[in-house]
């Protein structure tokens, strides 16, 4: 099926160089997905983190289980290489 574009309401066939960038675009995007998915783990990430900030100040010792929480927290990255691996993330419960 040819794609097509809308102009001043009339459908017109994409051009072969058009349907060249259309499809540059549709990889680059997919390409992305790595990191756009991680960012968004770690966006979690760190607001779980930032949740329990005060926990940590100087002032505070931690327990042992907020401990290996926050450390859980912070290696949710390591050895991730898939966005099906960060998609199957399994988050640390909060003590």
């Amino acid at each position: 099926m040819a794609e097509h574009k809308l102009v001043d309401g009339i459908q017109i066939p994409l051009s072969a160089e058009e349907i060249a960038q259309r499809e540059t675009e549709a990889a680059t995007w997919a390409a992305g997905a790595f990191n756009r998915t991680l960012a968004s783990l770690r966006a979690r990430r760190n607001a779980l983190l930032s949740a329990t900030d005060y926990l940590a100040l100087s002032d505070n010792t931690l327990s042992t289980p907020m401990l290996t929480y926050r450390q859980n927290l912070r290696d949710i990255t390591n050895g991730l290489s898939t966005v099906d691996q960060i998609n199957a993330v399994t988050w640390p419960i909060k003590p």
